[in-house]
């Protein structure tokens, strides 16, 4: 990524993500409110001045679009479940946009998964031990959650997909990016509903601005 434009762009995301999470650490709640929203406009700049003419953008834009609904819902989700369901709703929406984003990514070239099945096991045993372990304590969200879980499997699914598909850096930065999206949600819905995490504000955040940006990445890396 060599264009001053988006070097500028990344070190203004990067100073946010800073700001969200003293906020979060120090327990700032200014901060903290004006910080988030800004995360996802940041990256959907990043993505709107990509050089890149990579085809489906839009699919992208969108699902950062819906991510920023979320952040701003859950910046209430003390005041009331609604918004947390709301939140749910939204960021539920940007995976399948994401998936049918990678999805859209049709060459010849085989898909990993069909290379390695294996795969697709150990994301389905690792989506069935989540939500077993989740599952006693979701109350009325069961179904909203188990929906969640399947749909950001197969999200990560997606991106494993298309690895052979585009140029090897493109294909990591996906992938890294949907793990870490993985990664961000487990956390959330652990510390939600199982068991409080230790610093589960900033690592939940740090993954989540991680997997956002990886993807981001991953489709300016691709090659025309």
């Amino acid at each position: 990524m060599n264009d001053p434009k988006q070097k500028i762009i990344v070190f203004i995301f990067c100073i946010i993500v800073i700001a969200h999470l003293a906020g979060t650490a120090y327990n700032l709640p200014l901060m903290h409110f004006i910080a988030k929203p800004m995360l996802m406009p940041a990256l959907m700049l990043l993505l709107f001045f990509s050089p890149s003419i990579v085809a489906h953008k839009k699919l992208l834009l969108t699902g950062l679009f819906f991510s920023w609904l979320g952040d701003v819902l859950l910046l209430f989700e003390n005041r009331h479940a609604l918004f947390f369901i709301l939140g749910l709703i939204n960021f539920l929406t940007t995976h399948i946009f994401y998936i049918i984003y990678f999805l859209k990514i049709r060459p010849l070239k085989i898909s990993l998964l069909k290379k390695q099945p294996v795969l697709i096991l150990m994301v389905l045993v690792y989506g069935i031990l989540l939500v077993w372990l989740l599952y006693p304590y979701l109350g009325n969200l069961k179904l909203p959650v188990v929906v969640y879980a399947v749909i950001i499997c197969n999200m990560l699914l997606c991106s494993l997909h298309i690895y052979y598909r585009v140029n090897s850096k493109a294909a990591s930065f996906f992938i890294v990016g949907a793990t870490a999206f993985v990664i961000s949600d487990s956390l959330l819905a652990i510390n939600k509903f199982y068991e409080p995490i230790p610093y589960s504000g900033i690592l939940i955040m740090l993954t989540y601005c991680a997997a956002q940006y990886f993807i981001v990445r991953g489709y300016i890396e691709q090659k025309i």
